[in-house]
């Protein structure tokens, strides 16, 4: 079982480099060739019984743990807070023998005008709060108005930010005004972290994908992320491959590490463990820690419960022993 104390933010910012297309442009990503990849991930690593659950509990501590609904309020944002600080049941706890580490939740996600909320339930947690910005989830308005958003967030307590491109420069292949958006938006986050959602579901090919997150981390990103939840098509293994091996070209290059973030349609605790083998066979041990990997996900951590549950009784619970998340 990891040390699993709060490393959120603990990995050292990334400062960009300027627009360089030698790092993209003659990149082809070969799609059946990921497919087939993604279909073996975690094939030839079993993970069961004692070591399942040790996967689980370390995915508690790299979720985001969400909200981002029409009707949400500050009840609703106290109550997920509430679960953030506490995401495992006391008897699960206590049955796993893990009441030292602290487990909790990599950070809470939410609209800007609920950080303020999200800001007062998690005080003295060492959560952060991170909000998405920038007109999410299309990201369809003025730039100017989009930084002012982030800013905005950032004043009220948000310490780490989502920003959403403006896909059109990426379906362009307008690389430069890509790149001039998501550095003005990094400067717009201060010291917040940012990270930077492609929508890979509406770019359409997995080559553009590459650039995109290419050109993002060039601008100054410290996490790459998949999706707004909000596409027809979110987080998927090839696309999440595609990613990590881009992360992984920036770093050999750079010397800097950048974060990742999966989100919309990870829902179970399968998923869960998908994903971290993911990371741990392409990038190693790091990137299993939460300032270096997050999953954006609510539904997710209810079933990671139940799965726990089951592992140290032998049966699942009812729902109403689950706290809602």
């Amino acid at each position: 079982m990891p040390d699993t104390g709060h490393s959120a933010g603990a990995a050292p910012r990334n400062p960009g480099v300027p627009l360089d297309g030698s790092m993209f442009r003659d990149v082809r990503v070969n799609g059946p060739a990921a497919a087939r990849r993604a279909d073996r991930i975690g094939q030839a690593r079993a993970v069961e019984a004692e070591h399942r659950a040790a996967w689980l509990v370390n995915a508690v501590r790299l979720v985001d743990l969400t909200t981002l609904s029409g009707d949400d309020t500050a009840g609703r944002i106290g109550r997920l807070c509430a679960k953030a600080r506490r995401p495992l049941a006391p008897r699960i706890v206590e049955a796993l023998g893990i009441g030292g580490l602290h487990i909790r939740v990599g950070a809470v996600c939410v609209y800007p005008t609920m950080v303020p909320h999200a800001v007062a339930a998690l005080d003295g947690s060492g959560i952060p709060v991170a909000s998405v910005a920038t007109g999410f989830p299309a990201g369809l308005m003025p730039l100017d108005l989009r930084l002012r958003e982030i800013e905005w967030a950032v004043a009220q307590g948000a310490a780490e930010i989502d920003i959403v491109i403006t896909r059109e420069h990426a379906l362009r292949g307008d690389w430069a005004a890509l790149h001039a958006e998501i550095a003005a938006m990094r400067a717009a986050c201060g010291a917040a972290h940012m990270k930077a959602i492609l929508a890979t579901g509406e770019l359409g090919t997995l080559t553009r994908v590459y650039a995109a997150a290419m050109v993002a981390m060039q601008a100054g990103a410290d996490f790459i992320k998949t999706s707004t939840g909000k596409e027809a098509v979110n987080a998927t293994l090839p696309v999440s491959l595609t990613m990590v091996r881009a992360l992984r070209d920036y770093g050999t290059a750079t010397g800097h590490r950048i974060g990742f973030k999966p989100a919309g349609g990870i829902k179970s605790a399968a998923d869960a463990v998908l994903w971290q083998v993911l990371m741990m066979e392409e990038l190693g041990r790091a990137w299993l820690e939460p300032d270096l990997f997050r999953f954006g996900a609510s539904s997710m951590l209810g079933d990671i419960e139940r799965q726990l549950d089951h592992h140290v009784t032998g049966r699942f619970g009812a729902p109403h022993r689950q706290a809602a998340s």
